[in-house]
């Protein structure tokens, strides 16, 4: 059976989250109290409601009793991420997560009950950082507090020689899972095979071991 999700606010976080949601498979309800905006997406969607969220009533008239998880992704808006989080776990909704624009916010939301708290602005930040300082990552992103996996281009030395010869588990503390050149993306690795400058490598480091890779 599907999972079901509400999204409470189609800012761009929001509306990316609900659309992302719905393509996995989710019943996704998007909620916001712009009009336009769930005109928008109404067809992309589930289900899509016109809400006040700083109204109890209208959002307790949503149903969120009937939902597996209740995102709460209003963001600056304390109050109606306040309320939207409080009448989620009241209506006994199980997983409620919320963003939050700081880590005050987040302490004020995991204190009215949300059991989870994004900081997706913050995580952007801290991504391109990464991005910008090893100009060999095109992409970074965290597993865990500890474990990170990136979408890189081989280093210029290591062109031309294979993994047996570049030990890169030795070298750098990082396991090479799959690598995708123009013919897509393969988790059977040839270690004999020469990495060329088409190709890229999706690798799995320990945080505290990237700055091996600088």
């Amino acid at each position: 059976m599907s999972k079901s999700i509400a999204v409470l606010g189609l800012g761009r976080f929001g509306k990316k989250l609900a659309l992302g949601l719905y393509e996995n498979g989710a019943d996704v309800m998007a909620v916001d109290r712009d009009s336009k905006l769930i005109d928008s997406i109404s067809d992309k969607v589930t289900y899509a409601l016109v809400a006040d969220f700083s109204d109890a009533e209208s959002i307790k008239g949503l149903g969120l009793e009937e939902m597996d998880t209740v995102v709460v992704a209003m963001g600056s808006d304390l109050t109606a991420s306040i309320m939207a989080v409080m009448i989620s776990k009241e209506v006994g909704v199980p997983y409620v997560l919320a963003k939050a624009s700081d880590e005050r916010m987040g302490a004020i939301l995991t204190k009215v009950g949300a059991d989870e708290i994004v900081y997706p602005e913050e995580e952007m930040g801290e991504r391109t950082a990464r991005i910008l300082v090893f100009d060999s990552f095109l992409e970074f992103f965290e597993i865990d507090d500890n474990l990170c996996m990136l979408e890189m281009k081989p280093k210029d030395e290591w062109i031309g020689k294979n993994l047996k010869e570049l030990n890169l588990r030795e070298k750098y503390s990082m396991n090479v899972v799959a690598i995708k050149n123009k013919n897509g993306m393969k988790s059977h690795i040839n270690p004999d095979k020469p990495l060329g400058e088409d190709m890229t490598l999706l690798v799995i480091i320990d945080k505290v071991d990237l700055k091996k890779l600088k």
